[in-house]
């Protein structure tokens, strides 16, 4: 068996996010969710992921948990053995773009969680199609579980992210950048920015998605996962 692998949710999202994936993958794999609710900075939910993954791991997230997971490669590369980073980005927030996240904790504050996701998660940032609505309800069900103070801590988290770009040009793991194509929250040509920084990179973009590719095409996915982890180890 390979080495496990370490998934890591987006914001607001939970394992629910990964359904697919953890169907499909743990029939082959050891796979472990770790969520990131209970910090307000990317570098402790990084320690968290530290503290409650394998000695060395393969390691996934998607939007914030891709964000979590440059910061884990880059406290502790020796212990990641391969990375993907799915529909996410590795540059800080500008104080402009930052200040542009405070209606969604006053929005959060006041009991408006479902307002405030629905302007987080627009329905044209996930590709056209009937299973939209869908999605989009489990991403409205799941930010309701986790409620208002986690979204407010994930909110400051975004804030204040460090600038990954140093991170993934020292990467020397297997890694895999995946992007929807429809994705407008984190387009397409920030993760070709982002394969083009890391040595050995695969870029794959998927044509039918958007920002929720693990839902929106889970059989593409867990393919894509699939030749990732089989790939051999990069020499140190």
């Amino acid at each position: 068996m390979s080495e496990p692998l370490v998934l890591v949710p987006g914001m607001m999202c939970d394992a629910r996010l990964y359904a697919a994936q953890i169907a499909d993958l743990s029939r082959d794999f050891a796979v472990m969710v770790v969520p990131v609710t209970g910090q307000d900075r990317v570098e402790d939910m990084a320690i968290q992921v530290l503290q409650q993954a394998p000695e060395r791991f393969a390691l996934a997230g998607l939007s914030m948990g891709g964000i979590v997971a440059m910061e884990v490669i880059r406290r502790a590369p020796e212990r990641v053995t391969r990375i993907a980073l799915i529909d996410t980005n590795a540059l800080p927030e500008t104080p402009q773009s930052a200040a542009a996240y405070e209606p969604l904790i006053v929005g959060a504050k006041s009991g408006q969680i479902e307002r405030v996701m629905a302007d987080f998660m627009r329905p044209e940032f996930l590709a056209p199609g009937p299973g939209r609505s869908q999605i989009l309800g489990l991403v409205q069900e799941m930010a309701r579980d986790l409620g208002a103070e986690v979204l407010i801590r994930q909110v400051r988290a975004l804030q204040r992210r460090p600038d990954q770009q140093g991170t993934l040009r020292r990467i020397k793991a297997p890694a895999l950048v995946l992007c929807g194509a429809h994705d407008r929250l984190t387009p397409v040509k920030r993760h070709e920015f982002m394969a083009g920084l890391i040595p050995h990179a695969q870029l794959q973009i998927i044509e039918e998605a958007g920002h929720l590719p693990v839902l929106e095409t889970p059989g593409e996915i867990n393919t894509a996962l699939r030749l990732w982890m089989s790939q051999p180890y990069v020499l140190q």
